[in-house]
Order: structure tokens, then sequence, then C-alpha cells
């Protein structure tokens, strides 16, 4: 039995993670899906001082008071931030990470200096930054259940710099790309750096951005054979 926990990505909670924690739990696995503070479920907890370090705290705790042992940590899109940081506290609890198309941050890197200025938009009240469209191949039924479920994030998120101890974590790591998008493709300086590296396991998915929501079965499959 592998245990899996997911890091969702900005603007998004464990919800969006549904379809694919079924999937796994079918398998045979133990599946934590949580949301950060702000977002999902925890939405009403949303202040200016929630930032990126809040959420790899979020994850942290997540782990240590369910004293998890031998975990797949999951990391989508800002979720790479988060999970690179989880990683970096608690690297005996973590068996493998998997990046599914997601930053990839050196220490002192925030997403603002990762993705070209980080997310477009006003940010809303001097603190807020509005969520992204969905990515063009999610189904209508699934745009309709997702997207009054998106919250505005703190802009702290992307502009705070993660702190890493390590270059180099001791655990496995799989970096997931998916091809099937728009032009500016923000993951695909990822792909290149680490398709070659032999430090990293890597993979690519014919899918959009978020195939958590577009295509949770092939993502399932593909989690299963690697975690």
């Amino acid at each position: 039995m592998a245990i899996y926990v997911i890091c969702h990505g900005a603007w998004s909670g464990g919800w969006s993670w549904q379809a694919v924690r079924r999937r796994l739990a079918a398998a045979g696995h133990e599946v934590f899906t949580p949301s950060y503070t702000g977002l999902g479920e925890r939405a009403h907890l949303v202040g200016p001082a929630v930032g990126l370090g809040t959420h790899i705290e979020d994850i942290v705790s997540l782990i240590e008071f369910e004293d998890l042992e031998g975990v797949t940590l999951v990391g989508h899109s800002y979720g790479g931030m988060v999970a690179a940081g989880v990683g970096d506290r608690v690297p005996a609890r973590i068996r493998r990470a998997i990046f599914l198309d997601a930053f990839v941050p050196a220490d002192g890197q925030s997403v603002r200096d990762l993705a070209a200025g980080g997310p477009p938009g006003d940010i809303v009240d001097g603190w807020l930054v509005p969520p992204m469209p969905a990515p063009p191949d999610t189904a209508g039924p699934m745009l309709a259940w997702g997207g009054p479920r998106h919250r505005h994030q703190p802009e702290a998120c992307f502009s705070e710099p993660i702190r890493l101890a390590s270059a180099r974590p001791p655990f496995a790591r799989s970096y997931i790309h998916c091809t099937v998008k728009t032009p500016p493709d923000t993951f695909k300086p990822f792909a290149d750096r680490l398709r070659d590296d032999p430090a990293w396991d890597f993979h690519e998915l014919a899918t959009g951005h978020s195939p958590n929501m577009s295509a949770p079965d092939l993502l399932s499959d593909l989690l299963l054979a690697i975690g």
C-alpha cells in the first residue's frame, strides 16, 4: 500500500482531486487531499498573512500528526513549491516526490521569480490574487462544478521566497509534464531541464495543465505506475 499526499494547485483545494483520490483509494492505497489555509473547505481562514510558508506548514503538520511514513508526495502547479518545502522539512518521511506540471524551486526563489512576474490579474483589496481561467481542455461539467469552488489567494503565496536547506533531497523525484497547452507553457523550462537529468524520473502526459480535473483516469494510472 502506498500513501499519497496531494499538494494541490493555486486557487484550488483538495476537492479538485476527488476523482483521482477515489481511483487511488479503490486500488488499495491511502490518499490525503488536504486544502491549504484560506482555500477549499478552509477558505474562511484566509488573511493577508497567509503565504507559502503557511501552506508548507499545513502539509508538514498533516504528515506529522497522522504519523505518515514512506509518503508519495504529489505537488501540482503551485503545489510544487509546497511539495519542495515539505520535502525539505521532513525528508525522512518522504519516499518519492512527484511534481505534476509544477514549479521546482531552488532556495530563495518565489513563484513570481519562476513565472516571469507571476500570475496575471489585478490584486484585489491589496493582497488577493484572483483565479486564472480554467485550462481549455476542462470539460463543461467540470467547469460548472469546479468554477464556483475556486477562491482568490493571498499574494504572499506567490511573492514569498522558499527556504530550502538541501539542494538535493534524499528521496526519489519524478516530473510529469503536461504537453497539451496553449503557449506560453510556464512549466516547459522545468521539463526541458529535468528530462535528461539522471536524478529525476521524467514522464509526459498528453493533457492540459490540470489532468486531475480533465483526465483523472489517465493521471491516476500514471500516479499508480510511478508511486
